[in-house]
């Protein structure tokens, strides 16, 4: 079955949804396109779906086996994956352990400094609107979250972030922040919040610690070139690059 003749659920920036061959799955593509500032600067880089894809399947799956239960089944081919189907919480949740980005901007710190501890925030997933950055007390007044499904998602993205932490510190990468979503995966009456979107360099800021050079969608956002060299940096030193040799070459469809 082709992109063509299946039912597109929904397409986002970089991802597009299309339903899934069983009930409950739907089918995960990765697009090309680069986008940031909410969608204000666009690109395509050849290559960075199938990247990203890889990425993301190996982190969901590592993250599966130490039982963060997230949405990920399994890989279908170079730029698809099957997933579970769940509501998404309308929810950005960054993790955030250095200064960076929208911080530094806020609270006019020095991009680099080390936080005193991993700090989490939430933004409302609205780009009409530039993803504001909300409260609990907002979340649970206008019912986008439970106050049990904030405390979950909080020990969750804890969780997650120490695992990175330490996967990415392993060959050599800082973790300084990164953001993920969340759905209610529905097993009858009951739901259950799990990890959904995806994990990779599009959604993940990722410093080589001895340089600090950038290796994430900063270098999109901030014109620096060598985007698809430095994900593809990311992928080789997770070990992962061997079943994509046509990336390394540019030539990935």
């Amino acid at each position: 079955m082709t992109t063509k003749t299946r039912k597109k659920i929904y397409e986002g920036k970089a991802k597009i949804l299309y339903e899934g061959p069983e009930p409950g799955t739907l089918v995960q593509y990765f697009k090309d396109d680069a986008t940031a500032f909410n969608g204000e600067k666009k690109a395509q880089l050849e290559g960075k779906g199938v990247i990203n894809n890889r990425i993301s399947e190996f982190i969901m799956t590592k993250l599966n086996n130490i039982g963060v239960q997230n949405h990920f089944i399994k890989r279908l081919n170079l730029r698809e994956q099957l997933i579970r189907e769940v509501e998404i919480i309308p929810l950005e949740v960054v993790c955030r352990n250095v200064v960076a980005g929208s911080m530094a901007t806020r609270f006019g710190l020095p991009e680099g400094q080390q936080l005193p501890r991993s700090i989490i925030e939430f933004y409302y997933k609205n780009d009409a609107l530039n993803d504001p950055l909300v409260t609990e007390e907002h979340i649970t007044a206008f019912n986008w979250a439970q106050t049990q499904e904030i405390d979950d998602i909080l020990a969750t993205t804890l969780r997650v972030n120490d695992f990175l932490s330490g996967m990415f510190a392993a060959v050599g990468i800082t973790l300084v922040d990164f953001k993920i979503e969340y759905g209610r995966l529905f097993e009858g009456d009951f739901a259950r919040v799990i990890l959904a979107d995806e994990i990779s360099p599009d959604s993940c800021r990722l410093w080589d610690s001895t340089s600090g050079e950038k290796l994430d969608k900063d270098r999109f956002r901030r014109d620096m070139g060598n985007v698809i060299e430095s994900y593809t940096e990311v992928a080789k030193r997770l070990g992962i690059m061997g079943d994509m040799p046509r990336v390394i070459e540019g030539g990935a469809q």
